[in-house]
């Protein structure tokens, strides 16, 4: 099985789409490269579309095909992974390269991989996600950094009204001062 779904909408940045540019923080890594014109990836390339306040993420098999996790990636229906033609993963948005200093495969065995999971519906937002699929397929290890920043927000919130409350010399019970028993100050 090739293809759980394939779509033939133009090639690498088809002439007759026009592309939006949307960068946000969440979605871009700062090593992100812009696609221009009509160029086409390399093998293997991890690419990164940005969206409204995320990114979709897909594996280049060439021929102008991506290999990608569909699900929420248009209109929030849930899909497969499956292989697109770019223009249909692009979406009408700026492609990005995200690069890998030392991905731990080589082109054709991340090409292997991305369609190794072809037909696969387990997407999980947190846990299993398009870019978990990208990582998965260039390093070996599922992971989103995406994710991992929209998580540390919490926790860095969590520091803070610790580090205050702390600094008030108030427990988490709500209660003033360090010793138990102790009336608040007036």
């Amino acid at each position: 099985m090739r293809s759980a779904r394939s779509h033939q909408r133009g090639g690498p940045q088809s002439a007759g789409i026009p592309v939006r540019q949307r960068h946000n923080s969440i979605a871009l890594g700062r090593g992100d490269r812009l696609l221009s014109g009509n160029e086409e990836p390399a093998l293997g390339a991890h690419l990164v579309t940005p969206r409204l306040a995320f990114a979709h993420h897909g594996i280049y098999v060439g021929g102008g095909h991506v290999v990608h996790y569909g699900a929420l990636a248009y209109q929030f229906r849930r899909a497969p992974v499956e292989e697109v033609s770019f223009a249909f993963f692009a979406h009408g948005h700026a492609v990005f390269v995200r690069p890998h200093t030392a991905p731990r495969f080589d082109c054709h065995e991340v090409i292997r991989r991305a369609r190794s999971r072809l037909g696969e519906n387990r997407y999980g937002l947190l846990r299993n996600n398009c870019e978990h699929f990208c990582e998965w397929c260039v390093q070996g290890v599922p992971r989103s950094l995406q994710v991992e920043r929209v998580l540390k927000v919490p926790r860095a919130v969590r520091r803070t009204i610790g580090a205050t409350l702390a600094l008030l010399h108030i427990n988490p019970t709500g209660a003033f001062g360090s010793s138990p028993g102790r009336s608040p100050p007036l």
